[in-house]
């Protein structure tokens, strides 16, 4: 197989153009034929014109590149090389929703041909692939696993707004269902990663890598909020422990947050889940989740409090709803969470962020993102420390709040920075 993409006597396929797949797909297009398949015509129609919906992908990029993007399947059936990297979300519930991976191994395996390969990066939880991919894969091709047509896992390492940690950059985990996918898959990466691949053993073994990765953060993080709100009743602040803790050589520099995204807020869940159905209850894992997810409204609640006391008609403006700064991205945005708290005591919310699309937000969240900030705020919540609100200073806050006003910087940037105001941070 390995051969014949090089040789562009066969075709590799892209499936799922988002965050992962469009960089993947464009990197690849550099050294052979590429088709880039996604169901969303909007998109498809936009990176056929050059630009990256994401907007992580210049226009330039897009130049010079062996590729197609195409919604349809009839096209897709030229491909004998499959990477589906489309999203792998949790519901309402926190349970894994798998009907994009499902629905992705349903059009593969519709045109899938034997001798081809297919390949997941989408995270999900160990034996996903090979206990719930393949027999939609089986099914629709009227094929055999292995036999027939080759499987794999790569892990995606991608990273939002990170121009230095890429695809390039960093070693790529690689499995396949016996070791003749095994050398094919890690030769065809080895062709866009700079780093080197990594053979994971299995197929179990490159799935479980990617979600400890998330969950070890996730713990960590977790750790550092636990120790924020510790630190609030002492009344210290907690980026000042953090420094001075990280003088130490093996002290790790986590930071107290809100978790979003797409990574660590969800993989953790995929984990849980499988060991609850393997009748295992997570206990570590359950409870860092437990304090993440509790602190959108933790925020909300030193919020309230503050502005109930000093206002009858409370006014608070939100400064980011991208889940990280310097990027558009809005997947599950815990600050949300901190608005619709807001929203439940009558308390008047405006959002207002440089990076995120108000369109997105408002079909994502119900959301009304404001042009420019007012000048009567009660509280002025700051959540990322995207590249324009680093350059703010006191004179801005104290225009645009009253004087009872409370500065909430979430990460810290501000800190002794604040004078006419009162400040507090994580």
């Amino acid at each position: 197989m390995y051969e014949k993409l090089i040789n562009k006597k066969a075709k590799l396929a892209v499936v799922g153009l988002g965050y992962v797949g469009l960089p993947i797909a464009l990197e690849f297009a550099k050294k052979i034929s590429v088709i880039g398949f996604d169901i969303n015509k909007k998109r498809i129609g936009m990176m056929q014109a050059g630009i990256d919906p994401s907007k992580e992908v210049s226009k330039e990029e897009f130049e010079g590149r062996d590729i197609m993007f195409t919604d349809d399947i009839e096209i897709l059936k030229q491909a004998s090389f499959f990477i589906v990297a489309v999203p792998t979300p949790v519901d309402k519930y926190n349970v894994p929703d798998l009907k994009p991976l499902i629905g992705a191994s349903e059009t593969v395996g519709k045109v899938l041909k034997k001798g081809d390969y297919v390949v997941y990066e989408s995270t999900t939880y160990p034996g996903c692939t090979e206990e719930d991919c393949v027999p939609v894969l089986e099914k629709f091709a009227g094929l055999k696993g292995i036999e027939d047509f080759k499987i794999g896992y790569s892990p995606e390492r991608i990273n939002p707004g990170d121009k230095k940690n890429t695809l390039k950059t960093v070693v790529k985990v690689v499995s396949g269902c016996d070791k003749e996918s095994l050398w094919n898959i890690a030769r065809v990466y080895e062709l866009v990663v700079d780093a080197g691949v990594h053979e994971a053993s299995s197929i179990k073994v490159a799935e479980a890598t990617k979600i400890v990765e998330n969950t070890q953060r996730d713990l960590n993080i977790a750790l550092m909020n636990e120790l924020s709100m510790i630190f609030d009743h002492v009344g210290i602040n907690t980026y000042e422990v953090i420094e001075a803790a990280a003088t130490k050589w093996n002290f790790l520099k986590f930071q107290p947050g809100l978790v979003g995204g797409h990574c660590i807020g969800v993989d953790p869940y995929y984990l849980t889940y499988k060991a609850a159905a393997l009748g295992y209850e997570s206990k570590v894992i359950t409870s860092s989740r437990f304090i993440n997810d509790d602190m959108a409204k933790y925020v909300a609640r030193k919020i309230i409090k503050h502005v109930l006391k000093n206002s009858n008609s409370p006014k608070v403006l939100i400064k980011g709803v991208t889940f990280k700064e310097n990027v558009s991205d809005i997947r599950n945005s815990k600050i949300v969470d901190t608005v619709k708290e807001l929203l439940a005591f009558n308390i008047q919310v405006d959002v207002e962020d440089p990076y995120a699309a108000a369109e997105e937000v408002h079909e994502e969240y119900g959301l009304h993102l404001v042009d420019k900030p007012a000048d009567d705020y009660d509280a002025v919540v700051i959540t990322v420390p995207h590249l324009p609100y680093q350059q703010l200073d006191d004179a801005y806050f104290s225009s645009i709040t009253k004087e009872h006003a409370l500065i909430a910087d979430l990460k810290g940037i501000y800190r002794n920075k604040i004078i006419n105001r009162k400040y507090w941070s994580l």
